[in-house]
């Protein structure tokens, strides 16, 4: 590769997986996504480039567990090279780092010809590439990389609400903050890094190796500094560096105090170093104003352009953390922990929720040691998890739609004040009653797989790459297991009573009922009027119930277009809704209005018009 990458852009539809989404199934590649998460464990970031819809193509990526390691989704059917050129100005990346994997020859010819100097291959290549991939970049076990472009994502989706460029910054709240002296010590390999691999805000780009920057922190002339930047969007880390060389060492005394913003002709910086994630912010100018404007030799072409003017008045400077006194925080500012336990749509209510003063954990569903999918909420498998005995749990952690955690939960921990609730699993999977033991298990949902042809079947779990679906488990299955289908309403409810009994009573229950409304095309069906008798013995319930509480989703999800692929899952604007409701809940249950951010606020709002 000439040059080193860091960006991987992938095509879908057989490139990162086999076959075309749009048009039914589709099959992963396992060693794809292998490749995306050690890739992105040495600092590589992933996105997409498809001609395809947003709100399915999100739904495959959680299903494949693979998600959240991509950022800066480009899903659409319009053509995909200019969408590169702007993506890569987006991320703030050249060309010449980013590998755009495509089938097609046509679309690879047409990014090349928007971006000339792009790395394109064929995904047939991957097998010979992925050596060298795999060794880019450095370790990154925690993933800082890829959650500073999140970072970035987040803050230009808040941008682009905006019509006027000086009101989001003012908006932003960006914070500065400077180490000077022996502050800068513990961060050498950090400064020796952007002094070497950073370009377009290298105004000096005088590279160093880290013996001459142990050298040169030790110069009495040279004033060495770095540049800490957080705004309300999340905090970017040390992202600039600068050396002062102190030309008339007799005013080296006046320097170590605040700058003043006029020409500072008796001092020269010999570096001057931004990384490109605060690009657009104005941290650049304002740390040249910071300094007094000393002489600078620009060096080769940068993005930004200085002046010995200008002090940006949207940024304030901070004391560094390290010098704040840390006083304990008034109970008025300790923030709710709440549970959500449900499927995992519901990880969709946690960016509004954050709007709010609150703490959100979550407990969703997951992809098991079987590549199978599992959802841990269903009532009948947590009573199980309570009341069996340890030798049973793992006997049928051993069914390959369970597995080792199936019976582990949150709920019993007792880290949270308030546990939010979404049954519909009881209202979907059905039951399956071991012959031998009487014990039933929740699977599935509106069909018996013991009526199911095995061979059929396994063909189905095989695509979707299930481990242990096979054909003999699946006779095996359905010799020991007979289907009692959905739980009945009085079960629901006797389970919902249990639930109450085993947490404390001064916990309080927030409980999401179900939509009820009919989805064209949908196979599952009944599932309305099934939501409908489970919804009433849920009112019932929490009429009857001590500290438990409803959320009604069908005031607002009403129609056809409120869903997406089943009854179970809302267009995204309608999880800010649910978001609104329970903090308008959590609010009157604790008698006081939760505090509310309004820079959280504007990122659910954005997040509100996006597609889903």
């Amino acid at each position: 590769m000439p040059e080193p990458i860091k960006l991987i852009i992938w095509d879908l539809d057989d490139t990162f997986w086999r076959g075309t989404l749009s048009e039914g199934a589709v099959e992963a590649v396992e060693e794809n996504l292998a490749l995306v998460r050690d890739t992105a464990a040495r600092g590589l970031v992933h996105t997409v480039v498809s001609k395809n819809d947003l709100a399915p193509v999100e739904a495959k990526l959680t299903e494949l567990g693979i998600r959240d390691l991509f950022v800066f989704l480009r899903v659409s059917w319009q053509p995909k090279g200019a969408i590169i050129k702007q993506l890569l100005e987006d991320m703030q990346l050249r060309a010449p780092n980013a590998l755009f994997l495509d089938d097609n020859p046509a679309n690879r010819a047409e990014a090349l010809y928007y971006n000339p100097t792009l790395q394109v291959a064929d995904p047939v290549d991957l097998p010979q590439l992925a050596p060298q991939l795999r060794a880019a970049g450095k370790p990154d076990p925690t993933f800082s990389r890829l959650e500073q472009y999140k970072l970035l994502e987040r803050q230009q989706q808040a941008r682009a609400t905006y019509h006027d460029n000086l009101a989001f910054l003012r908006d932003a709240q960006v914070q500065i903050e400077f180490r000077e002296g022996a502050a800068v010590l513990p961060d050498l390999d950090r400064i020796e890094e952007l002094i070497n691999r950073s370009n377009q805000l290298n105004f000096t780009k005088q590279r160093v190796t880290k013996d001459e920057l142990r050298a040169s922190f030790q110069s009495p002339t040279t004033r060495w500094g770095t540049v800490r930047v957080r705004d309300q969007f999340g905090d970017y880390g040390l992202v600039g560096v600068y050396a002062v060389e102190q030309i008339d060492n007799a005013g080296r005394d006046a320097l170590q105090a605040p700058a003043v913003a006029s020409a500072n002709e008796g001092n020269r910086l010999i570096q001057f170093v931004f990384s490109c994630r605060i690009l657009h912010l104005g941290i650049e100018q304002f740390t040249y104003a910071h300094l007094g404007f000393p002489r600078l030799e620009v060096q080769g072409e940068v993005a930004t352009e200085l002046n010995q003017t200008d002090r940006p008045d949207w940024i304030t400077i901070v004391t560094p953390m390290s010098e704040q006194p840390t006083p304990a925080a008034p109970d008025s500012a300790k923030r709710l922990r709440v549970l959500l336990k449900g499927g995992c749509d519901l990880g969709q209510l946690t960016p509004f929720l954050q709007a709010f003063q609150l703490e959100v954990l979550e407990e969703f569903n997951y992809v098991n040691e079987n590549q199978v999918p599992v959802h841990v909420e269903h009532l009948k498998l947590l009573r199980q998890g309570r009341e069996l005995a340890a030798s049973e749990r793992q006997r049928l952690a051993r069914l390959p739609f369970l597995g080792a955690e199936a019976f582990d939960t949150k709920l019993w921990q007792g880290d949270y004040d308030v546990l939010v609730y979404s049954p519909l699993m009881d209202y979907t999977q059905e039951l399956y009653r071991e012959k031998s033991t009487g014990i039933a298990v929740p699977f599935g949902g509106y069909y018996d797989l013991t009526t199911q042809d095995p061979a059929a079947q396994a063909a189905k779990h095989a695509r979707r790459k299930f481990r242990g679906m096979d054909e003999a488990f699946l006779r095996r299955f359905q010799q020991e297991f007979a289907c009692v289908g959905q739980e009945t309403p009085a079960d629901f409810k006797q389970n919902l009573r249990w639930l109450r009994d085993q947490l404390p009573p001064t916990l309080p229950i927030f409980f999401l009922n179900g939509a009820e409304i009919e989805v064209p095309g949908s196979s599952e069906t009944g599932a309305k009027a099934r939501h409908q008798q489970m919804n009433q013995a849920l009112a019932e319930f929490v009429d009857e119930a001590e500290n438990c509480y409803l959320i009604d989703v069908r005031d607002f999800v009403r129609e056809p277009t409120d869903v997406t692929n089943n009854l179970r899952h809302y267009q995204r604007a309608h999880y800010r809704t649910l978001a609104q409701r329970l903090a308008t809940a959590l609010s009157e249950w604790q008698g006081r209005k939760l505090a509310r951010s309004g820079w959280r606020d504007l990122k659910a709002r954005l997040l509100s018009r996006l597609p889903w």
